[in-house]
């Protein structure tokens, strides 16, 4: 599961590098400017490898879901599209996020 949404996330993001049109069109669409489609990339990227790395899944996972929040909350509010696969990918990184909440409070 956790490879799963890494890798879910990591393409998103490298389409956002890229400058995929639809992704330009988007980021045009939401108003904050291009550096955003940046800033949100790398925040993905972060929150993928973060996901991947055995004893940091959970942060990662925490990441991601934070990340879908906001996608949830741009579609609705700024796009007017699609909310299902930003609730989708929210619940499971929450869920990955909840099934190894044991990482987030050890102290090594």
């Amino acid at each position: 599961m956790r490879v799963i949404l890494a890798a879910l996330f990591a393409a998103a993001a490298l389409a956002k590098i890229a400058g995929v049109p639809q992704m330009v069109q988007e980021f045009d669409a939401i108003g904050l400017g291009q550096w955003f489609r940046y800033f949100t990339a790398v925040v993905e990227l972060a929150g993928a490898g973060l996901t991947i790395w055995p004893r940091r899944s959970a942060l990662g996972a925490i990441l991601l879901t934070g990340v879908c929040v906001g996608a949830f909350f741009t579609q609705l509010l700024a796009l007017h599209g699609d909310v299902i696969h930003t609730i989708i990918l929210g619940a499971v990184a929450g869920g990955l996020a909840f099934m190894q909440r044991s990482q987030l409070i050890q102290t090594r």
